[in-house]
């Protein structure tokens, strides 16, 4: 079994208990989680940490493809007046693409720019990186139908990011993050679409893989 299905039933057990419920403010209060101890001061909310993983051993990073998965109680197509407005089975499935291509390729620009050699294939001295976006909820999904129809919103939405570090070969865990963000809420109404709501999740994203970048740059004694 590879990493990445080890991590599904950490991500449901994650989901479904009252532990993390989705959201990191309950993780938050827990002080060691599988042997790893929680490290605070990072931007990410939640971040454990094993105390004697000997991080600097590790010269390069395997980054797994990023698994996307919504809310339970997600409908896209709630509120949706005619058939041109509905997203069918491939506009959801373009959503979660779109996502995951989004968070790998910021992680991967966000390691390089850190000096950080990224392999794609396991080794004794590289690290593998696997990352999910669950609980994601898109208020105002758009499928760039034609027409002037606009959606107001207070709020774009919310995803949560798991994110695991192990050991490529002998799959020991190194650490693991929790980490939830939301898209504008300013509490006053405005327009929601596509482009919006890709933006908010670029800029949570970005804020991820930057918290990755630097987190690993202080474990490796490089942090400025």
């Amino acid at each position: 079994m590879t990493p990445t299905r080890k991590l599904f039933p950490f991500l449901l057990i994650l989901c479904a208990t009252t532990l993390a419920g989705c959201a990191s403010t309950q993780t938050a209060q827990v002080e060691e989680w599988d042997g790893l101890v929680r490290r605070p001061g990072t931007r990410i909310s939640t971040v454990f940490v094993r105390p004697d993983a000997n991080v600097v051993a590790y010269t390069s990073v395997l980054l797994d493809p990023v698994q996307v998965s919504f809310a339970e109680n997600w409908n896209p197509n709630r509120g949706s007046r005619g058939a041109s407005g509905r997203l069918n089975a491939s506009d959801v499935a373009a959503i979660q693409t779109g996502l995951a291509d989004m968070m790998r390729e910021s992680f991967r620009r966000e390691l390089a720019s850190g000096g950080f050699t990224l392999v794609d294939v396991p080794g004794p001295t590289t690290m593998r990186v696997t990352a999910a976006i669950v609980g994601l909820y898109v208020t105002a999904p758009d499928t760039r139908s034609a027409g002037r129809s606009r959606t107001y919103t207070a709020n774009s939405g919310q995803m949560t990011l798991v994110a695991e570090l192990r050991d490529s070969e002998t799959g020991e865990l190194l650490a693991r993050a929790v980490d939830t963000r939301r898209g504008r809420s300013s509490g006053t109404m405005s327009v929601t679409n596509s482009v919006t709501n890709n933006a908010d999740a670029r800029r949570a994203i970005n804020i991820w893989a930057t918290a990755l970048r630097e987190g690993l740059e202080e474990l490796y004694g490089r942090a400025n």
